[in-house]
């Protein structure tokens, strides 16, 4: 009798085989901006509610309003926006509009978390000094994001002539840039006089262009005798301001 040959199952069947999934690359600043201010999302986010998006907590006004609005329909027409016009919207959002040159507290709040993430990025878990070498690697970026604060919001009050603006802000980043870290190495500290002489030049700048009140220039001047005492850059701040008060007493005496 002939052997019947029958086909055996497969015990386990074998699915296809899946399409890979592509792998989430981190996308770039740059294509986060382009994405957030493409026409289409600018078209309907004109129109839907902004239940999702929270405002910022700025003192800002019409203008500032009207202008955001048009920078952002200008940008409309280019989809991707290159890097150019990445830093040409910032700069006109962020540096040319009259903001905060009487309100300071905005400016504090920034100081405040710069100093902040100064001391986040030390590493406290070590068995030796937190103010070693290592450490400063580490807060390194932002000890450099805090001058560069310093130093942009300054120009930005001096350019728009905001004279006791200046002051104030000089005498405010001052006190912060005294409680930064002080480094067991002496060269890792040239950043905090980086500050102080960015600070003092504003300062300076400031004091060329005004003259305040004798009441006002008393407070001031007891306040530069303060910030003396941790650095000597403020020295030709005071000097010059010393001068004013001089003349000033000079021409009212020569009135009376």
């Amino acid at each position: 009798m002939a052997a019947v040959c029958q086909s055996r199952r497969a015990l386990v069947e074998i699915p296809a085989p899946q399409p890979k999934i592509a792998a989430r690359m981190r996308r770039s600043y740059l294509e986060i901006l382009s994405t957030r201010f493409s026409p289409s999302l600018l078209r309907r986010g004109r129109n839907a509610a902004t239940s999702r998006s929270k405002p910022l907590d700025l003192p800002v006004d019409d203008a500032w309003s009207g202008r955001m609005q048009e920078q952002c329909e200008k940008m409309a027409d280019h989809t991707p926006l290159s890097e150019q016009q990445v830093a040409q919207l910032m700069r006109s959002l962020i540096l040319e509009p009259r903001i905060l040159v009487s309100d300071l507290k905005y400016l504090q709040e920034d100081l405040q978390l710069k100093k902040a993430n100064v001391y986040r990025s030390i590493p406290y878990s070590r068995f030796g000094s937190n103010r070693d070498a290592h450490c400063y690697r580490k807060a390194y970026p932002q000890l450099v994001a805090f001058k560069i604060s310093c130093q942009e919001w300054g120009q930005v009050l001096l350019k728009k002539m905001e004279w006791d603006a200046v002051l104030e802000h000089t005498l405010m980043a001052w006190r912060y840039t005294s409680e930064l870290p002080q480094w067991d190495t002496t060269n890792h500290n040239a950043l905090r006089e980086q500050c102080y002489s960015i600070l003092a030049a504003h300062s300076l700048a400031a004091l060329q262009h005004y003259r305040p009140q004798p009441g006002r220039a008393r407070e001031l001047l007891r306040r530069l005798k303060m910030a003396q005492f941790y650095s000597q850059s403020i020295v030709p701040s005071i000097l010059e301001l010393e001068r004013l008060m001089e003349c000033g007493l000079d021409s009212s005496m020569g009135i009376k």
